[in-house]
């Protein structure tokens, strides 16, 4: 492709149940479409058992329905079979997406061997609880700082050829029938095509999603650490990417060791505040990028509760990883990748 090239773009929104979020979030899509920038907008309608599809439809959307409930990878899968679109822009049913987009996507697109390319959320995702900010500015945390070129893939607001898509074989809705990270492992197999996938962090998007401390460590344990740790250690080799780059993993190694002088204030009592304080500080330090975006979007009220559970995820995310490892390799489980519905 060349600068000049056009970039035809197909919108693919899965949905289910969303129809309290279509005002918001299909709007924008439609004007965009109303304006030419975009070639159409799919929703893809999950069975859903509210009226998300016929809301869809009435707002201006072409809406396919899938044959079941099968969650966000296969709507997108069978969204790639009817779009027009040389690209394929994912954009989820709770992200707002900001107007520029389609311009940036070709933009990115024009430049050499372009498969995919995916953006970041914005600055004020519209939840205002401290945990549902620090979550949301976490991502956009690493999705800010990270190298230009991934070797993974975002769908929350991504975009990837759509010859590229077919030719890989798309979301691995077997592997991962509920929303996990079947994005993740589809950038493995594009960078492995030999396409390059790119980090465009002025392609943004609110997320209007709400996490509480519950669903926020249920999802970073069963629908991130444990599924991501197993696929890293069968490709053998850690992904020096994202939330799990090198300087992640030390990171964690410092909220580890926290812990561990925590817990043995009862045995060294007299140790226990050198050891504590040099290790916050450390923490801190690691943590200072993190801290001023937590910091300059949400305060205090955000920034200190959110850098103190952030050590709490560093340490069962590392948890998490050495158990795979003794899975992986102490037990045997070699073909232990699959993550189904509860």
């Amino acid at each position: 492709m060349t600068a000049d090239a056009p970039v035809t773009i197909s919108v693919v929104m899965p949905a289910y149940n969303a129809a309290h979020l279509l005002p918001r979030v299909l709007t924008p899509l439609i004007e965009m479409l109303k304006a030419g920038e975009v070639t159409e907008v799919l929703v893809v309608d999950d069975r859903s058992t509210d009226n998300t599809a016929d809301l869809a439809r009435e707002m201006g959307a072409t809406v396919l329905t899938t044959p079941q409930n099968g969650g966000p990878g296969l709507a997108r899968n069978l969204a790639a079979d009817h779009a027009k679109g040389e690209v394929l822009w994912f954009v989820d049913s709770d992200v707002i997406a900001w107007p520029d987009g389609p311009a940036r996507l070709r933009a990115a697109f024009a430049e050499p061997n372009v498969g995919a390319v995916f953006g970041s959320y914005d600055a004020e995702p519209a939840g205002t609880t401290w945990f549902t900010r620090y979550k949301n500015l976490l991502h956009r945390y690493h999705h800010q700082t990270a190298k230009r070129e991934a070797v993974t893939f975002w769908a929350g607001c991504g975009a990837v050829r759509k010859d590229v898509f077919l030719e890989v074989g798309g979301f691995d809705v077997e592997t991962y029938e509920v929303p996990s990270i079947e994005d993740i492992e589809l950038g493995y197999r594009i960078v492995g095509s030999g396409r390059r996938i790119l980090v465009e962090p002025e392609l943004l998007g609110k997320h209007l999603k709400i996490w509480t401390i519950r669903n926020g460590m249920f999802t970073d344990i069963f629908r991130r650490a444990l599924p991501w740790s197993r696929l890293m250690i069968a490709r053998e080799g850690l992904t020096d990417d994202l939330n799990a780059a090198a300087t992640e993993r030390l990171k964690a190694v410092v909220a580890g060791l926290l812990l561990l002088s925590v817990l043995a204030f009862p045995f060294a009592p007299g140790a226990f505040w050198p050891a504590v304080l040099a290790l916050l500080a450390l923490a801190v330090a690691g943590n200072l990028g993190l801290a001023r975006v937590l910091y300059e979007n949400g305060g205090l009220r955000v920034a200190v509760p959110g850098l103190l559970y952030h050590q709490l995820f560093f340490v069962y995310c590392g948890v998490v990883y050495v158990w795979c490892l003794f899975e992986y390799h102490v037990l045997g489980r070699k073909k232990k990748l699959r993550v189904a519905r509860d």
